[in-house]
């Protein structure tokens, strides 16, 4: 791009344009270098990226330390870092210049792509940046040893944590610790670790019944992704999250001892926005026990959930006489590869939700409803509206119009079943029929 000289001094005198750094196969060091001296003092942002592919390559090793001996005057400066290794010994070869202060240092993220590796530069080397980083709110570790050393992770706000296997998986008490030094944590995310050992949690659970359960009111989003089912079951027994909007459990087994952890917090609070549920296990009845506390529910996604039957759609469609309905501000609704699901269920759910009554009427609207006429599909929108004009009103929160389904993998709806859904729901997501070519038929 070229500019006149007058804004090409503009540019060049103003730092803060050439504040993130970055070096990787594609960004040479010497546009690294340059941008350094243009930032002047400000604030940097640092990154460092080499992929496994390019693990094989000779220079590697050789690029990843140039890189770090260019930036290593200027770390006492970083905002953010972020390292992303194919492993351990080049990891380990980069953080040993990391001896600097970083008073500045906001968010650090350290990935090292083959987490089953196992060799002697699993040795962490600490302590990074002298142990100071006073500013430091946000960590993400993959595969990175560092001893599980709290003056790294303590004072946060977001915590990552995965690719920990074997005897390098932290332990519940480790992970409590951590949480323990993290009061106004908001965020976590355990990811892809070697589940603890059934034996020790029975063990520990008469001891955490002594101990103070662990106070986490800022936290708003967590997320457990084949984390272990013991490691979550212990954590969240012993934490309380009365601010959490988002949750995922993904790969985890059978899922309803942690339901019922949730159900208890729900007894006080628990504003859950967004639930995901990925293949796992769960007892169903005990899970309407728990979406009925979740009065505040925007998106429900179960993904490979063979639990799932149309016991679930019923109660989200007909709540028990005198009872709310389940899930009232429930919007979007995910039940990608749920082929346990039955037609009808779905259908009467949709209906439900756009008459804000349930599909089985009353006596004196069923005797109205059998005197009117045969009503078209093309016509089916306006005859509900008008069912619903004829309910009285009640004190109870009606349910809101669902705007999204996702449908894809359920091979029990048909092409003509999914026409009728994208009707009345604004967004509808499904597998699209396939032809004699491969092409797409439906739109």
């Amino acid at each position: 791009m070229l500019v006149c000289r007058y804004w090409r001094d503009i540019a060049i005198d103003t730092p803060e344009l050439w504040a993130d750094i970055c070096v990787s196969p594609h960004d040479s060091l010497e546009k690294a270098h340059r941008k350094l001296a243009r930032s002047k003092s400000v604030p940097l942002d640092i990154t460092i990226n080499f992929t496994p592919r390019v693990d094989n390559s000779s220079g590697a090793m050789e690029s990843i330390i140039h890189a770090m001996d260019l930036i290593r005057p200027a770390l006492w400066r970083a905002r953010s870092f972020r390292l992303s290794v194919p492993n351990k010994p080049q990891a380990h070869a980069a953080l040993l210049r990391c001896r600097e202060e970083a008073p500045y240092l906001e968010s650090l993220c350290i990935r090292v792509f083959h987490s089953m590796q196992e060799d002697h530069y699993s040795s962490p080397c600490l302590p990074l940046f002298k142990g100071h980083t006073p500013r430091l709110r946000s960590c993400s570790f993959t595969s990175f040893n560092f001893n599980w050393d709290r003056r790294v992770v303590s004072n946060l706000r977001v915590l990552q944590l995965g690719g920990y296997w074997n005897g390098f998986s932290p332990s519940v008490d480790t992970l409590l610790d951590i949480l323990r030094g993290c009061p106004g944590l908001e965020e976590l995310a355990l990811r892809n670790m070697s589940d603890v050992d059934p034996e020790t949690c029975v063990s520990l659970e008469h001891e955490f019944i002594s101990k103070k359960v662990v106070k986490l009111p800022r936290l708003t989003k967590a997320s457990f992704y084949y984390a272990g089912i013991m490691r979550t079951r212990m954590l969240l027994s012993q934490i309380s999250f009365p601010a959490l909007e988002s949750l995922d459990f993904c790969y985890l087994d059978n899922l309803t001892p942690v339901l019922e952890h949730l159900r208890q917090q729900s007894l006080t609070s628990l504003p859950l926005k967004y639930l995901r549920i990925e293949s796992s296990f769960l007892n169903e009845p005990k899970f309407i026990m728990l979406l009925r506390r979740l009065t505040s529910l925007v998106t429900l996604e179960l993904v490979d959930v063979e639990d799932v039957t149309c016991f679930l759609l019923k109660n989200l469609s007909s709540p028990p006489v005198a009872h709310p309905w389940v899930c009232p501000k429930l919007d979007r609704l995910n039940l990608d590869g749920c082929t346990a699901l039955e037609w009808d269920a779905l259908r009467g759910l949709v209906e439900s939700r756009l008459s804000g009554r349930p599909p089985q009427l009353s006596s004196a609207s069923a005797a109205a409803a059998s005197r009117t006429s045969f009503v078209s599909t093309a016509s089916a929108s306006a005859h509900i509206h008008a069912l619903s004009l004829s309910r009285p009103a009640t004190p109870t929160m009606q349910p809101c119009r669902l705007s999204s389904i996702d449908v894809t993998r359920c091979h029990q709806i048909s092409k003509e079943m999914v026409q009728w859904l994208k009707m009345y729901v604004r967004d509808v997501r499904c597998e699209p029929a396939k032809g004699i070519w491969g092409e797409s038929i439906l739109p």
